[in-house]
């Protein structure tokens, strides 16, 4: 796949080479559709019709309340967490899954937070996905932190930063930070370092052991595939367990949850992260969803997203169209973000001829190519599409609301 792919057939025969061709087949996909938009919401998994069938007519129709023991419901937000762990370079019983991105970002920045007392600011990215700015500013109202906004490709530590909090990859441009240089700088002015997640687990590699990280979190409906509103999880070091001062203390974080005391005690390691009931039915889909990656390599994940995004870059290039996205490999994740005038209205015209991608204010056409299943094909035939949309001007105008309304 490094050979430059310059016609249709050489991008039927790169997808012929592609070490992960047969994957696709696991994903229910649906005819006459290009889904470029894997960066928002995953494609179905074929796995998880069978475990969601499963799980609402047996184990909750007919086991019904003892399927908390007899089906491990119990467990699963350890198990689940333990199945993410191993693809994002986290040893067992260091995350766990549960809750939604917002909730696990809260627990984490406050957490860390603690970790570091008497320094006075929190660092975060201006241009992070909102919901990480507005929890960055809660928990600088709740803890008397400032909140300094800082791009990652400036970002310098001092003595006076408590936590950097920062995702590993733009979620408008795609450009991917270097994660193990912005870590070691935390480390060196002694600060703690989060890492978001949510645009890079399950698109590449990613070491948190590795980077000494000291939290991070994440969503699984994108490039893990768990479906719309998948349960979300923390990851929390081994060494900071003992010392995490989570600020939301549910009954199921107890350490003897039900023995239903009146105050409360932590639980060891982990199992401390938990808060409330989670959501079973799906975190069974999150749970059926990991089963995809049983024999898939994340280093060819990495290599085949690397040559779909050359290829999408190509042809944007030849196009003439801006590319926001950085062209050195190492420096993007799985999406290329495209600036166009009519952004907007060339999306919904992509989307009525079957090429799905989204929008981001205000003039960014982003198109994502999770490698698990979108062929070298795809990418040049959504391309061809595009370039007729902007050749003959067939913009739609925009309906009511936004399209992808809901997409991050």
């Amino acid at each position: 796949m490094s050979a430059p792919i310059t016609s249709r057939a050489a991008a039927e025969r790169a997808d012929a080479a592609n070490p992960l061709r047969a994957v696709r087949d696991r994903f229910a996909m649906p005819d006459g559709v290009i889904y470029l938009d894997g960066n928002s919401l995953g494609a179905l998994p074929r796995p998880v019709v069978a475990a969601m069938s499963d799980a609402v007519e047996r184990q909750w129709g007919t086991d019904l309340i003892t399927s908390w023991n007899a089906n491990e419901w119990w467990t699963l937000p350890g198990r689940v967490g333990d199945r993410i762990g191993a693809l994002i370079g986290a040893a067992p019983g260091q995350v766990l899954c549960g809750d939604s991105t917002s909730v696990q970002l809260f627990q984490a920045l406050v957490a860390a937070a603690r970790l570091r007392p008497g320094r006075a600011v929190l660092v975060t990215d201006g241009a992070n996905f909102p919901t990480d700015q507005y929890i960055a500013d809660s928990v600088g109202r709740l803890l008397g932190l400032r909140v300094s906004r800082v791009s990652p490709a400036d970002f310098r530590a001092d003595e006076d930063v408590a936590v950097v909090a920062f995702s590993a990859v733009d979620y408008r441009t795609g450009e991917l930070w270097d994660a193990r240089a912005i870590s070691a700088d935390a480390h060196r002015a002694g600060a703690v370092i989060v890492w978001d997640l949510a645009h890079a687990a399950g698109a590449l590699p990613f070491d948190l052991d590795g980077l000494q990280a000291d939290a991070a979190v994440g969503c699984s409906y994108k490039y893990l595939n768990g479906g719309p509103g998948a349960p979300a999880w923390i990851y929390l070091p081994k060494r900071h367990q003992h010392a995490a001062d989570l600020p939301l203390t549910g009954w199921t974080g107890h350490r003897d949850p039900f023995a239903m005391v009146s105050e409360y005690a932590a639980a060891a390691g982990i199992e401390r992260a938990r808060v409330g009931t989670h959501p079973v039915l799906s975190m069974l889909a999150l749970n059926a969803a990991l089963d995809i990656w049983t024999d898939v390599s994340l280093d060819e994940v990495r290599s085949t997203s690397i040559a779909l995004t050359d290829l999408l870059i190509a042809r944007a290039d030849a196009l003439g169209i801006d590319v926001v996205t950085p062209r050195e490999s190492a420096r993007r994740g799985s999406q290329v973000a495209l600036r166009l005038p009519e952004a907007y209205r060339v999306c919904r015209a992509l989307i009525a001829r079957g090429v799905i991608g989204d929008f981001r204010e205000p003039d960014l056409l982003r198109l994502g190519v999770a490698p698990l299943y979108v062929r070298f094909v795809d990418v040049w035939d959504a391309m061809d599409v595009l370039s007729d949309v902007l050749t003959a001007e067939t913009y739609l105008d925009p309906a009511h609301g936004r399209v992808n309304a809901k997409v991050t």
